[in-house]
């Protein structure tokens, strides 16, 4: 069932990403949800491949999708999706952009692919399978300690106490470890720790389907996932904290840190 599941959602992500680049040089509308937080007919398009192509394999189950919200149905399934994941960077042609969905029975998610159609890149993990990037296993880095991590983060799109405890944070993690980067989407970003690319990872103020499909990737990597607390992370938590596991305690140590 499961390996069913993700099979969907790789077809699916595949349709999405061809469409996307398809779509590069023509946007058509782009609007504004909130200062630097966009949406174009591209994303919409994105979206309606997605859930079209899950709904003819499997038309009870309930959608969450960024555009559209939720489609609730009597299924102890639900699909999280993201049709595009930076939709900022896509519209300005930075290629850090991306496909996420993720499939749920019972707010467990059993299955979940990334796709970063511009460097035809397949992210796709299955519970207690393990996580891949184009059918090659992914494990995170050894890295181990925060002095030698590369990290990544992003801001959110409101200024407020979230914004200046990022903005902090980012200082910090900048005085003491090989740097950090800010590329724009949260599932890639996961994905980079699983593939050992990055060290670790936190933001705040983000969305289910921003998370769902790359925290069972950092997870099925090797890697660690918790909210600021340190508590087992959920994708409605609003907040992420992933590692490779070797440097969670300390950057958990940092973002508690009263300098922050």
């Amino acid at each position: 069932m499961t390996e069913t599941l993700l099979e969907t959602a790789e077809i699916a992500a595949r349709k999405a990403g061809r469409y996307i680049m398809a779509s590069i040089s023509d946007l058509g509308q782009v609007d504004e949800k909130g200062r630097a937080n966009l949406v174009t007919s591209v994303d919409r398009g994105s979206e309606k491949i997605i859930i079209t192509e899950i709904r003819k394999r499997y038309p009870d189950h309930a959608v969450l999708a960024e555009e559209s919200g939720a489609a609730s149905t009597q299924s102890d399934f639900r699909w999280v999706v993201d049709p595009i994941d930076g939709t900022t960077n896509f519209v300005h042609g930075y290629p850090f952009f991306c496909v996420s969905i993720a499939v749920q029975k019972k707010e467990e998610t059993l299955a979940a692919v990334v796709f970063d159609p511009f460097h035809d890149e397949m992210f796709r993990a299955m519970r207690g399978k393990g996580a891949f990037l184009n059918h090659k296993p992914l494990s995170v880095s050894p890295t181990p300690q925060l002095s030698d991590a590369l990290l990544a983060t992003g801001f959110p799109y409101r200024d407020g106490q979230s914004w200046r405890h990022s903005m902090a944070l980012f200082q910090n993690f900048y005085a003491s470890t090989h740097g950090v980067r800010r590329d724009g989407a949260a599932a890639l970003d996961l994905c980079y720790v699983a593939a050992g690319r990055f060290d670790g990872f936190w933001e705040y103020d983000l969305n289910p389907w921003d998370v769902a499909a790359g925290i069972l990737m950092v997870q099925e990597a090797g890697g660690k996932t918790t909210d600021f607390q340190g508590q087992t992370s959920s994708i409605h938590d609003k907040q992420i904290l992933a590692s490779n596991g070797h440097i969670h305690a300390a950057m958990l140590e940092s973002i508690r840190s009263p300098s922050a």
